[in-house]
C-alpha cells in the first residue's frame, strides 16, 4: 500500500471541498472495497477524506411518500429497516444476498453503489486492463470470461457491475442525490448513474470529480410481490453469475432488472410489457443484442430460467 494522508470532516460541503482541493484525494467510509484495492495498489489515493462523521446515516420518509436513505446508512441497517422490509422488500433481499454480515455492518449505501468490478483481470495487476490503466487493453476479451458481461459491453471492456443493491434500486427507479465542492446539488436517476464502458471503461459513473453522494431516494411504494433471485457459484458471499430483481403486480405487470450480465444494472422497460407472456418473451427483449463469449453464453438461458423462477414464485405466492 502506498503512503497517503488522512483527514476527518464534519459536513458534506466540507468533504466535497477537501477532495476538490487535494489532487488524488478520495472519500472513505466503510472502506470494504477501497482498502482492498489500495492494498493491491489498484487504487492509490494520495489523500483520504473520512466522511463517517458528516451525519448522513438516517432513513427518513419523503413528502412524496417515498424514502430517503442517507449515503452512510450501513447495509445491515438498511436491510433490517421495518419500512424497507415492508414496502421495498426487493431492496432488503438484495442487500442480504450481497455480502456477509460482517461486510454489511461496515458497507454503506453510497459505497455499495461505487464498488468496482470483480473482473479477475482488473484485480490482476500483471494483466492489461482498460479500467485500471486506460488504453492498455482488455485481457478478458479472448481470456477467461465466464463471470463477465453478455450485454452492454464494448470492445474495450466486458466487466460486470458487482452491486446487488444497485439492481434492486434500478427496479425501484431510485434517484441519487449529490453535492459538489461549490455547494451545488443535483439528482441523478439510477438509470443514468452507472455508465456503459464504450471507449472509456475507467469512467464508471456519472459523478464529477469530487462529487459526493449524500442520499438515495426511493419513490412511493409500488406494492406487488418483491423477489430477488441470485444465482452464484457458492451459497455464501459470492458475486452474481445472474441475478433478477422483480417487482410483480397481481395481474402480471411489473418490473425486472438484471445483475451479473452487464456493466451496470440491466433493465429494459419495454421488455416488461411482455411479463404476462412469460420468461422467454421477457428475456428475449431484455437481452436483444447480447454478445456473449463462448465461456458465458450459458447466461442467456440462465437469465430466462431465473426470470421463470421469479414468475413461478410470484404465482405460488398469489
Amino acid at each position: 500500500m502506498k503512503p497517503f494522508s488522512y483527514e476527518r470532516v464534519t459536513s458534506p460541503a466540507e468533504a466535497a471541498a477537501a477532495v476538490a482541493r487535494t489532487p488524488g484525494a478520495r472519500f472513505i467510509a466503510g472502506g470494504t472495497n477501497l482498502l482492498d484495492l489500495m492494498k493491491l495498489e489498484i487504487e492509490t489515493p494520495a489523500h483520504l477524506v473520512d466522511v463517517n462523521g458528516i451525519g448522513l446515516d438516517r432513513i427518513e420518509p419523503t413528502p412524496e411518500g417515498g424514502l430517503r436513505i442517507g449515503a452512510l446508512v450501513r447495509n445491515t441497517d438498511l436491510a433490517a429497516d421495518a419500512t424497507v422490509r415492508r414496502d421495498y422488500g426487493v431492496l432488503s433481499r438484495a442487500l442480504l444476498a450481497g455480502a456477509s454480515g460482517q461486510l454489511r455492518n461496515k458497507a454503506t449505501t453510497a459505497g455499495n453503489l461505487l464498488q468496482r468490478t470483480r473482473c479477475p483481470y482488473f484485480y490482476d495487476t500483471n494483466q492489461p486492463c482498460n479500467k485500471r490503466k486506460p488504453g492498455s487493453g482488455c485481457s478478458a476479451i479472448g481470456g477467461y470470461s465466464r463471470p463477465l458481461a453478455i450485454i452492454g459491453s464494448s470492445d474495450a471492456c466486458i466487466a460486470t457491475n458487482p452491486s446487488d443493491m444497485a439492481v434492486a434500486l434500478r427496479a425501484l427507479d431510485a434517484t441519487v442525490e449529490t453535492v459538489q465542492a461549490d455547494g451545488t446539488t443535483r439528482t441523478i436517476a439510477i438509470a443514468d448513474f452507472h455508465v456503459l464502458p464504450g471507449k472509456t471503461p475507467h469512467i464508471e459513473t456519472a459523478l464529477k470529480a469530487g462529487e459526493l453522494i449524500t442520499a438515495v431516494t426511493l419513490p412511493k411504494p409500488l406494492g406487488g410481490t418483491h423477489i430477488y433471485h441470485k444465482v452464484r457459484d457458492r451459497a455464501s458471499y459470492a458475486f452474481a453469475i445472474v441475478s433478477v430483481a422483480g417487482v410483480i403486480q397481481p395481474a402480471g405487470q411489473g418490473r425486472i432488472a438484471l445483475g451479473g450480465v452487464a456493466p451496470r444494472p440491466w433493465r429494459v422497460e419495454a421488455a416488461e410489457g411482455d411479463l404476462p407472456k412469460g420468461a422467454k418473451a421477457v428475456s428475449a427483449r431484455l437481452l436483444a443484442g447480447a454478445k456473449p463469449t463462448a465461456d458465458n453464453a450459458f447466461k442467456v438461458s440462465l437469465v430466462e430460467r431465473t426470470i421463470g423462477a421469479v414468475l413461478a414464485e410470484v404465482k405460488g405466492k398469489a
